[in-house]
């Protein structure tokens, strides 16, 4: 989101739904957001800055927060894996460049 002058309200989201047999032993939903001051970069530079980048840097500090909260409710401790935000925002690109042009063909 943009916010005002030359900063970005950046935010991730992970829901953790861990079950055992068919019942849910826990869910843990949480979100980082980062406000981000970005200056100096063109309009064609900011998609990938502000949707890889800038997740990057947020992704640690919501993974130590999931990983909290598990081992401080009783739970094993629950360590999510990395994530690629480059390869999320290329195929969040693609799907968007497929769309426009299926509206185009219609």
């Amino acid at each position: 989101k943009k916010a005002p002058q030359d900063l970005f309200e950046v935010s991730i989201t992970v829901t953790v739904t861990v079950k055992n047999n068919d019942s849910v032993a826990y869910l843990v939903e949480a979100t980082q957001v980062g406000i981000f001051g970005v200056k100096g970069f063109s309009e064609p530079e900011l998609g990938p800055l502000l949707g890889s980048f800038c997740p990057s840097v947020l992704f640690p500090y919501l993974r130590e927060v999931v990983s909290e909260v598990v081992t401080k409710g009783g739970f094993p401790p629950m360590l999510l894996n990395p994530v690629n935000f480059d390869a999320l925002f290329a195929s969040y690109v693609q799907q968007a460049q497929a769309q426009a042009e299926q509206k185009l063909d219609s």
